[in-house]
């Protein structure tokens, strides 16, 4: 098989070559950044049709973190064109944080229409650095296909421990690696090179995990999830769950 994903690998390597040389120009980053925002403003209006389901289990009890004044304070990191406000409670605070700036425009049209929310700020910064949030300061903190793509999985934990109050929690919804020897883990194998560039660093490799098992959250549940639409451009199997922060460390987890 590991051939096999070599040439193949290579063969798709070749094809993207445009995308290499401009990469190797200093083209690419810029171009990406720019048309990221584009695809995913369509894109994910698929996706939350599809996922619908799934976010509204997921955020279901986020009004249960919310702090002795009844308003929720949530962070959301890699928020992009806002796909998740609409599955936020009535009232909730929301700080939005991404690193690319070229989000901003699609954000302030998700919020148009999302009015049952609190707009706090929107924030152009690295989750590995949350400098401009105070620490213990939120209730929750929200991160959808993030970890896939970010350079230091375990310093964005870090981060999350330390804004999160104690007893808040961490929402998460992650693609990752598939089990070897499946169809999935083989086309995750010959796809990533390219994919990695195509859509600005997101890896289809990653357990992401092990990183959330070695994080101090004080429970953490690992529930699987299967994208099974062939409409979707992002692969199967994933995790989705909320962690949570308490002084003493517990796990737990469901496989």
């Amino acid at each position: 098989m590991a051939l096999t994903i070599f040439i193949l690998r290579l063969a798709v390597c070749i094809l993207a070559f445009p995308m290499y040389l401009l990469d190797f120009l200093g083209l690419w980053n810029w171009i990406c950044k720019k048309s990221l925002p584009y695809f995913l403003a369509r894109f994910t209006v698929t996706y939350n049709k599809q996922m619908a389901s799934k976010k509204q289990e997921l955020f279901s009890n986020l009004q249960e973190f919310a702090g002795p004044s009844g308003k929720l304070s949530l962070l959301e990191l890699g928020c992009g064109t806002g796909p998740n406000f609409k599955f936020y409670p009535p009232g909730c605070r929301v700080t939005c944080i991404d690193p690319n700036p070229n989000f901003e425009k699609f954000l302030i049209k998700s919020i148009a229409e999302n009015r049952h929310l609190q707009f706090e700020h929107f924030l152009v910064a690295a989750g590995e650095d949350l400098h401009q949030v105070a620490n213990d300061s939120m209730d929750v903190v929200v991160c959808t296909l993030v970890l896939c793509s970010v350079k230091n999985q375990e310093r964005i934990l870090q981060e999350v421990c330390r804004v999160l109050r104690p007893g808040g929690a961490f929402y998460f919804m992650e693609h990752v690696a598939a089990k070897p020897s499946t169809w999935n883990y083989f086309w995750q194998q010959v796809l990533n090179p390219v994919w990695y560039l195509l859509f600005d660093g997101c890896n289809l490799t990653r357990e992401s995990w092990k990183v959330l098992e070695w994080a101090r959250f004080s429970k953490v549940f690992l529930l699987p999830s299967h994208t099974t639409s062939a409409s979707s451009l992002l692969p199967s199997p994933g995790i989705l769950s909320p962690v949570f922060k308490y002084p003493k460390i517990h796990y737990t987890f469901f496989q």
